[in-house]
């Protein structure tokens, strides 16, 4: 007798490396942004520094696209979908992050910002109608309560304390949605229908120019610090965490769904704690601890649930 049940086919490990390798590479990179980041405020007001990181991305990324051939030319709805890109992404995201990292620490932003699931999976069902499978739900809550053994944590060691706290947690959350909206974007038919890298590029200019003009009204002229570590961390941030993180992330969002993809934002926080433990002396609490093996094991988990259904 045959079996009743035919059981569905496995993705080629060739298939399941296409996404856990460009995971795993934007991964590891936004989870050293953050300490990046720290060291871009103070001398530069932190609007300046996101137009310059932006402008340099933006730059990166059609010069890499007119290498490779790829027409950099779009239509009016491909540039009003790069408009919006733009200024979700690379304008309110990124001005809303920064400021608040000069209000609590990285650490805490970075926890935060693992939220970004919760809207991710939420919008995804609203706007694409991607169902979400049992699996993934359990993957979320068992990373999600990592996820706030984290923050309980950074609480209860943030130093500012009092408002300052909630201002950031204020300040990172409206990144947050700012982010979870261009993500979805990212999953819609009007995305597809144009080259990713050029799109991106031309996204990075418009959202660096939305920067660069509300720096001026705000803060004045550009102001610009030379010393060799604000400039290095510059071309870290502007170059590989965004001309190369952006499309790798993109490209397994479009594939696994944008509700998977952000559980990059899951560990992130994990390996921004790693890198502060070696860098900035961070110490470790059992509760951390529990914490990051938490937002580890639902990080497993979710992804091995399948692919969301539209």
């Amino acid at each position: 007798m045959s079996q009743a049940k035919s059981e569905q086919p496995a993705r080629p490990n060739s298939t399941r490396l296409a996404i856990l390798i460009p995971f795993a590479i934007v991964t590891l990179i936004w989870g050293s942004t953050w300490i990046v980041i720290t060291g871009q405020l103070g001398v530069v007001p932190p609007t300046w520094s996101v137009t310059y990181r932006f402008l340099l991305g933006g730059t990166a990324m059609l010069a890499f696209a007119a290498a490779k051939r790829q027409s950099l030319k779009l239509d009016a709805r491909g540039v009003g979908f790069a408009a919006l890109v733009g200024l979700l992404q690379f304008a309110l995201n990124f001005n809303f992050v920064y400021r608040a990292e000069l209000h609590v620490t990285s650490g805490l932003v970075a926890v935060v910002f693992a939220l970004l699931l919760v809207p991710n999976a939420l919008l995804s069902r609203i706007f694409l109608g991607q169902r979400l499978g049992r699996q993934l739900l359990i993957g979320s809550g068992i990373a999600m309560a990592g996820v706030a053994l984290l923050f309980v944590h950074e609480i209860r060691n943030d130093p500012s304390g009092g408002g300052a706290v909630y201002l950031g947690i204020g300040l990172t959350l409206l990144g947050v949605l700012s982010a979870s909206t261009a993500n979805v974007m990212q999953a819609t038919k009007t995305a597809g229908r144009y080259a990713m890298v050029p799109t991106l590029g031309w996204a990075m200019l418009i959202g660096a120019l939305a920067d660069g003009i509300f720096a001026w009204i705000t803060t004045g002229p550009p102001v610009f610090d030379p010393r060799p570590a604000y400039v290095a961390g510059l071309l870290y941030l502007g170059i590989v965490a965004s001309a190369v993180a952006f499309p790798l992330y993109f490209g397994v969002l479009r594939v696994i769904g944008p509700a998977k993809a952000a559980y990059s934002s899951v560990i992130i926080p994990v390996l921004a704690m790693l890198l502060s433990t070696v860098f900035e002396g961070y110490r470790w609490s059992l509760l951390a601890a529990g914490g990051a093996a938490l937002a580890g094991v639902g990080l497993v988990l979710a992804l091995r649930a399948r692919r969301p259904a539209r």
